[in-house]
């Protein structure tokens, strides 16, 4: 059943602080608004109800009788609110803390590193959301996440830049035999692909057209709808991938995998640390994503 009437929650706001502070202006300055928008607020609640609330005066605001009878319901009401909002947050706890990322983030750069900031935060209990769409994501479901971004974030979320993008082929080192091919070449390999579905990633097509090579098909292509599956197949021999410096640096150190070209590619896009504007910061999302900042800025 809806509930109804109920005026518009900012007027109730501005009201309750009037009759508090006995100012418009002494309102304002501690809802960090303007006197005239106050004073424009408490109007609209006097229309919504066909009721006077104030008597202006010309140094003080005094109630009328229906406006101390709505005073009292509506300070009872916005502090059991705010008290209810309270008890919710404070469930979550301090030391919770949710982040979410793709799955190539999540199995090349996050778990390998994990552990450190475990150590560093023993007391925090984490929760890992892995979405290969961030658009699918609510910001409400995550603290802060870890996403490849091409342009600016999506409304709602902060941003910091991370890592910028550098796209290579890779293979596995008994592939090629040590060779290394020109970006020409490529087509007439078994190219590792991700699905149409995932655009925000670069393609093989226009990576081959950044590098002159283009409306190139490839003879024998493999397709997959998550990348860490292309990766694996690339490190069992059956093709080449398109790599994302930082994301594979573990692998190429390790000898898993090896560069296939010497040539890459970018399209401007990076990595990036992504957190809700409009949440209250928890100490442990602002220790995470300060912890993501030093661990870019060190590996470089």
């Amino acid at each position: 059943m809806r509930i109804s009437p109920l005026p518009p929650l900012p007027c109730l706001v501005a009201f309750e602080a009037a009759m508090r502070q006995g100012s418009f202006t002494r309102a304002a300055a501690e809802l960090h608004l303007t006197q005239s928008a106050i004073s424009r607020q408490v109007a609209q609640l006097e229309r919504f109800l066909g009721k006077k609330l104030f008597v202006r005066e010309p140094r003080a605001l005094r109630l009328t009788v229906s406006g101390q009878r709505y005073a009292e319901q509506v300070q009872r009401l916005l502090v059991g609110c705010a008290e209810a909002t309270e008890e919710v947050m404070k469930r979550k706890g301090p030391t919770e803390l949710t982040v979410a990322c793709s799955s190539g983030v999540a199995v090349l750069w996050l778990t390998p590193r994990l552990a450190r900031f475990r150590a560093a935060h023993p007391d925090y209990h984490l929760r890992l959301i892995v979405n290969d769409s961030l658009a699918s994501l609510s910001d409400t479901e995550f603290d802060i996440g870890m996403y490849y971004l091409r342009g600016g974030p999506p409304p709602g979320l902060s941003a910091r830049r991370l890592y910028d993008e550098e796209v290579f082929p890779v293979c596995a080192p008994h592939y090629l035999n040590g060779r290394r091919l020109r970006p020409a070449d490529l087509p007439g390999e078994t190219l590792l692909m991700l699905e149409d579905g995932q655009r925000q990633w670069m393609s093989w097509q226009t990576w081959l057209a950044h590098n002159g090579v283009p409306d190139a098909r490839s003879a024998n292509a493999m397709v997959a709808n998550q990348y860490p599956i292309l990766l694996q197949l690339a490190m069992e021999g059956q093709g080449i991938a398109l790599a994302w410096r930082h994301m594979i640096d573990a692998c190429l150190r390790e000898g898993l995998l090896v560069r296939a070209c010497d040539a890459a590619a970018s399209l401007g896009g990076g990595y990036y640390a992504l957190w809700p504007q409009d949440r209250v910061e928890t100490a442990s999302a602002r220790a995470f994503r300060n912890w993501l900042v030093r661990q870019s800025a060190a590996e470089g």
